[in-house]
């Protein structure tokens, strides 16, 4: 596919597909670690780690210059860094644990909503009412594929890690947008995932972890896989969709991302689909569908840049991480 095609909007949608089909395998593959005894907060502060350390050693070689970002915009980085991709993470790791996948996924897929509800109540932002229907029926479509009604205890505490991972979820996808005017996906990444991880060597220090549980090839295999492709790959992917279209299109996009577990897990896991479930599909399909169809999306639909922004950057080379 031409360069020039990746950069327009159909770029941007095709980096979302893509970023849920890598994010798709997270849930199960992370469930076979929390169930071996890995806190959450440990497995999202592994994740977070290895995603800034293959993504600095790539900018150590390629692009060096991709490293440095204002010195006004780190507080900004490390709040995004923090709030969105650390909590999402932890959120959704607590939420799959006490909820089960399923439920866990639905309440994460709350984010695009919160996310156009910021847009309306902080900006007063006329978002088109045809964005907010789209974002409610992918919504529907998610719960009636994952079967997000079926508890599978009614836990207080991980009710609430799912919608701080919805919070997470919005506050990271708003942030990658505004980012976006002004750095590159791998730059955005580094800084992002490089707070995150900070944050987590202080809340959980490497030497109060047993590394042992990492010593067999099961859970060694699910954590390389969790960071590098559900991790480094598919949040690559979705930062460099909301350079190329507003945060909450792309939202509504990545919500096919349990429809795609379900699809993969019919054939590998020897999982039939029930009619609920295909029907749920089908409906995210309709509301992706629907959001492309959509016209360009208007200035009431993007994130601000960060103040003092330059102009947004151009792609520079074919070797940049984004």
């Amino acid at each position: 596919m031409a360069t020039g095609s990746l950069n327009s909007p159909r770029g941007g949608y095709l980096f979302a597909i893509l970023a849920a089909l890598l994010f798709c395998g997270n849930g199960v593959t992370s469930r076979v670690l929390l169930d071996a005894g890995m806190p959450a907060e440990r497995l999202s502060g592994l994740r977070a780690a290895i995603t800034f350390l293959t993504v600095l050693a790539w900018l150590l070689i390629r692009d060096r210059p991709g490293i440095t970002v204002r010195r006004a915009d780190i507080p900004r980085l490390a709040f995004i860094g923090v709030v969105g991709l650390a909590l999402v993470n932890l959120g959704y790791f607590i939420a799959i644990k006490r909820l089960g996948v399923g439920v866990g996924l639905t309440l994460e897929y709350l984010g695009p909503i919160l996310l156009l509800a910021w847009l309306r109540v902080r900006y007063s932002r006329e978002v088109p009412l045809r964005v907010w229907l789209a974002a409610a029926v992918a919504f529907a479509g998610c719960m009636l594929v994952v079967k997000g009604w079926q508890f599978e205890s009614l836990d207080v505490f991980g009710i609430a890690a799912g919608l701080l991972a919805a919070f997470g979820f919005a506050v990271y996808a708003w942030g990658a947008e505004r980012s976006g005017h002004s750095y590159l996906p791998g730059t955005t990444l580094l800084w992002l995932s490089g707070t995150a991880s900070i944050f987590w060597l202080i809340v959980t220090p490497p030497w109060s972890f047993d590394w042992s549980m990492l010593a067999s090839p099961e859970p060694l295999a699910a954590a390389a896989y969790v960071s590098l492709v559900g991790t480094l790959g598919g949040f690559a992917c979705a930062f460099a969709a909301v350079r190329r279209i507003p945060a909450a299109r792309a939202s509504v996009v990545m919500t096919l991302e349990p429809a795609l577990a379900a699809l993969i897990a019919w054939p590998v896991l020897d999982e039939v689909l029930s009619p609920i479930q295909v029907v749920g599909g089908v409906v995210v399909l309709v509301a992706v569908m629907w959001i492309q169809l959509q016209r360009s999306a208007g200035p009431e639909e993007q994130a601000p840049p960060f103040p003092g922004h330059r102009q947004p950057l151009e792609e520079r080379s074919d070797h940049r991480v984004g």
